[in-house]
């Protein structure tokens, strides 16, 4: 069994953003499979709550945009200084069903709130919260969420290796929102990169993101 889960790739659990879904992920990290072949394998899981008002010109009724949580009533805005979010234990107990029944997983990808939530695991995995057993994670256009009754995520450094992605020009999670989230990890490597609100896969990102998982070996989170 040993040299079976030396022999596989690294398995990361994929966490969309908001307004997304898991297929939606999934078309849009193309270019990132491609990337990490051979090294790491990305299954994405989607988010437990629809959101309203379904998702503009791409709205599929079997595929609804969905969220990890909610800053107002059914609405999200990432800068918000939200007084009662709503959704939030749903996600976490939905991230942790995923790593049980789809694992093993070594590590987390997320991306924009998915990637806010990935953080937030991170830091109940550091405690010692046995329903995450994840070795690291990658963090793309992140943030730390300012609602008051998360605040207990961020108290203490948190002490998991990450991967933080800060995209320069991202007008959706502004550069200094994610720089501020990697400030509460112990050790972050931060990736900047010239472009959006994307994940990229370029060839110096494929470097970063390669360099990162080389740290790595699968089953070292379990």
């Amino acid at each position: 069994v040993g040299a079976m889960s030396e022999c596989r790739p690294l398995r990361l659990l994929g966490l969309h953003g908001y307004r997304q879904s898991e297929r939606r992920f999934h078309q849009r990290t193309g270019a990132l499979r491609k990337a990490l072949r051979g090294r790491a394998e990305l299954v994405a899981v989607s988010a437990p709550h629809p959101v309203p008002g379904g998702g503009g010109e791409d709205d599929d009724g079997d595929d609804p945009p969905r969220g990890w949580w909610f800053s107002g009533p059914g609405t999200f805005e990432a800068g918000e200084v939200a007084a009662a979010p709503a959704g939030l234990e749903e996600s976490l107990s939905a991230v942790a069903a995923a790593l049980a029944e789809h694992g093993p997983f070594d590590g987390l990808l997320g991306f924009s709130q998915g990637a806010a939530l990935a953080a937030m695991v991170c830091a109940l995995r550091a405690r010692g919260d046995p329903r995450f057993p994840v070795a690291f994670a990658i963090l793309v256009a992140g943030f730390a969420s300012r609602a008051p009754a998360h605040s207990h995520f961020y108290r203490e450094p948190i002490a998991l290796p990450t991967l933080h992605v800060v995209g320069n020009t991202d007008a959706v999670i502004a550069a200094h929102l994610s720089r501020e989230l990697a400030q509460h990890f112990v050790e972050p490597v931060v990736l900047t990169h010239p472009g959006g609100h994307f994940v990229p896969a370029a060839a110096p990102q494929k470097r970063a993101y390669l360099d990162f998982l080389g740290r790595f070996r699968p089953g070292e989170g379990q």
